[in-house]
């Protein structure tokens, strides 16, 4: 997948991107939704809350360019990530 230059993550729209705050996860073409849904525990010190807005914006993503979805929740995904930090880590 090709990486976004600084430029052209500019000009995406705050609500392109699954994480809007912290500017995470762009969700402009179907590779980048995927690559949203593959990354999705990697995303660091977000709340449960951002994290339910930000699967909204990735489901109504993939159904626009057509990316079938495994999980209905992202609390269905395998929590390998950065989902939370817990103590003493």
């Amino acid at each position: 997948m090709p990486k976004l230059n600084q430029a052209k993550r500019d000009n995406i729209p705050a609500g392109k991107y699954a994480f809007p705050k912290e500017q995470k996860e762009p969700l402009n073409d179907a590779r980048h939704v995927r690559n949203a849904i593959a990354r999705f525990n990697q995303v660091e010190d977000v709340s449960d809350s951002e994290r339910d807005a930000a699967w909204k914006r990735i489901r109504s993503a993939a159904k626009k360019f057509g990316v079938e979805m495994e999980h209905t929740d992202w609390r269905d995904l395998s929590h390998h990530g950065n989902r939370t930090k817990t103590a003493g880590s």
